[in-house]
């Protein structure tokens, strides 16, 4: 392809800010869509209050930057972007926005209003030197469904406003269990961050994990089974492209573990067995007085608020499992979390998809300003993003998606599972489109990608296939064709879409920058399953 879809749309943006003043809210506008177009990834984290966002943000930054206290700061949208040097800026709904002096107690950041009432304060933007924000930027918002009509409606206004797309490209949605409000919410979501594209952007987090099983040791399989209920629940599944659960408590003190932490940890390891389980048998009997260890409450009681019961136990267990280090027990910590699993699937589903994902909000945004305020050559410009549409395959594929998963596809039920897969329900990685394993050899993939091409070929040109299933099979086999351009290499140059341009390589223009009655597994028993959940440590 000559230029990618951001070009494309770049273009666009070009010639709109050509034709409006530079005084205009319409030139703007305008800009800041043009700034949207060139920015990471804009990533939000939502959910109802006490759903620990906060704790999930710092936990993905390795930093305590968002305050998760119940203070003035939480009230309000904060934007986390990577800058060289920490700023924090605070902008009114009325008037310059306001640098804010850069405060630190006990290791995290600390963001005051300054006096300034929440309700005043449109948001708040934190510049901060963490690699975690070089290719994305993180956007912590206050809850739904809060008691505070005013909190909930400033992450309504955000995130799901009426008369315009959202501000945020992608959402991680936390909820602690499936209540009427979330998937209220996340159909908002989906219809004003879609737009005409229709695309499911979500993931939804089981935050709080740990406490489904009662903080026991195999709390976290108790919560994997529970996401994987809710993610064949036919209202959930529609909204969302998954559902993951996280510790967040434990991910965010295992990523800042203290050596001093790591001492009480072995010497609670050290204690004779019997002593060990009266002591942890729970969180109320852990902090009280004891002369079972030499560990005073407070010590306890600090080991209580950073890792909970559940972390407090399952370090202990590590550690007589045998990890000798406190970078060992950190990594396993982290790893028994579930924030792998998220940070993983974050990158295969949106960061991979980032370009796409931010074209279509852009786009959505730049036919509403211009039909707001039309001038002479913006129907060229409306012309131009119908085009882009219609024939950029990786928004065709977002749609199709959304499509399989909001309606169903008009496919048998095996065809449809199999298509969604290609399109990328799954993953946008060659193997992860064909069902093979990531370490299959290119070989196979070519092999597995010719013989599903002449699969969905075959079932396209039947007489029998209806057209509505005729159009979802174009798509998945120009899918099937751009997986065996990539693994094939220049050398397959013949494969072209309708409009007569090569085809878009996989992955081209990314982005730049407690059940109750269930048995209790032993120390043992955990450490020899294995890791409960897996992937990538970093995003």
């Amino acid at each position: 392809m000559t230029s990618t879809v951001r070009d494309d749309a770049a273009k666009l943006l070009a010639s709109a800010l050509e034709i409006y003043d530079e005084s205009s809210a319409t030139r703007t506008a305008l800009e800041d869509l043009h700034r949207r177009l060139h920015e990471p990834l804009r990533l939000a984290l939502a959910g109802m209050v006490k759903a620990g966002k906060s704790t999930l943000l710092n936990a993905i930054l390795g930093e305590k930057l968002a305050p998760t206290d119940a203070g003035e700061c939480t009230r309000v949208v904060t934007w986390y972007r990577y800058s060289t040097t920490p700023s924090i800026t605070l902008h009114p709904h009325e008037g310059e926005p306001r640098r804010m002096p850069i405060k630190r107690e006990a290791g995290r950041l600390v963001l005051e209003l300054d006096g300034i009432a929440a309700e005043e304060v449109a948001w708040i933007d934190v510049g901060w030197p963490s690699t975690g924000l070089r290719s994305m930027i993180l956007i912590d918002t206050p809850g739904i469904a809060s008691l505070s009509t005013d909190v909930s409606a400033r992450s309504t206004a955000f995130l799901v406003p009426e008369a315009r797309p959202s501000s945020a490209d992608a959402i991680i949605y936390l909820m602690r269990h499936l209540h009427a409000s979330d998937l209220k919410f996340l159909e908002s979501f989906r219809d004003t961050a879609a737009g005409s594209s229709e695309t499911v952007n979500a993931v939804a987090v089981l935050s709080r994990a740990d406490e489904i099983g009662s903080g026991r040791i195999d709390s976290m399989l108790s919560a994997q089974k529970v996401a994987r209920r809710y993610e064949k629940d036919g209202d959930l599944a529609s909204l969302s492209l998954g559902v993951v659960p996280v510790a967040g408590l434990l991910a965010e003190s295992a990523k800042t573990l203290r050596e001093s932490e790591y001492s009480a940890f072995k010497e609670l390891a050290a204690l004779p067995r019997d002593d060990r389980e009266r002591l942890m048998v729970s969180a109320d009997r852990f902090a009280r007085p004891s002369d079972l260890t030499s560990l005073s409450e407070k010590v306890r009681k600090d080991l209580l608020a950073r890792f909970g019961i559940f972390g407090v136990r399952l370090a202990v267990a590590l550690i007589r499992g045998g990890a000798s280090t406190s970078t060992d027990v950190a990594a396993e910590l982290v790893q028994h979390s579930g924030l792998n699993e998220l940070q993983g699937f974050v990158r295969e589903q949106f960061r991979t998809r980032g370009a796409d994902l931010k074209v279509r909000g852009v786009l959505d945004g730049l036919e509403q300003t211009i039909r707001e305020d039309p001038r002479e050559g913006t129907q060229s410009i409306l012309a131009g993003i119908e085009r882009i549409r219609a024939t950029a395959h990786t928004l065709r594929e977002l749609s199709l998606l959304s499509q399989a998963r909001a309606s169903g596809l008009p496919l048998r039920a095996s065809d449809s599972a199999k298509a969604e897969r290609i399109i990328g329900g799954q993953g946008v990685t060659p193997t992860a489109r064909l069902g093979l394993d990531d370490e299959a050899p290119d070989e196979t993939v070519r092999e597995e990608a010719d013989t599903q091409l002449a699969y969905w070929r075959s079932l396209s040109q039947s007489p029998l296939t209806e057209r509505a299933a005729v159009e979802v099979c174009r798509v998945v086999i120009r899918s099937l064709e751009e997986i065996a351009s990539e693994v094939l290499g220049p050398a397959r140059g013949a494969d072209v879409d309708s409009t007569g341009r090569p085809a878009q390589r996989v992955g081209e223009g990314a982005e730049e920058q407690s059940e109750d009655g269930e048995p209790r597994l032993g120390d043992e028993e955990l450490l020899e399953h294995g890791s409960v959940l897996s992937g990538p440590d970093k995003l």
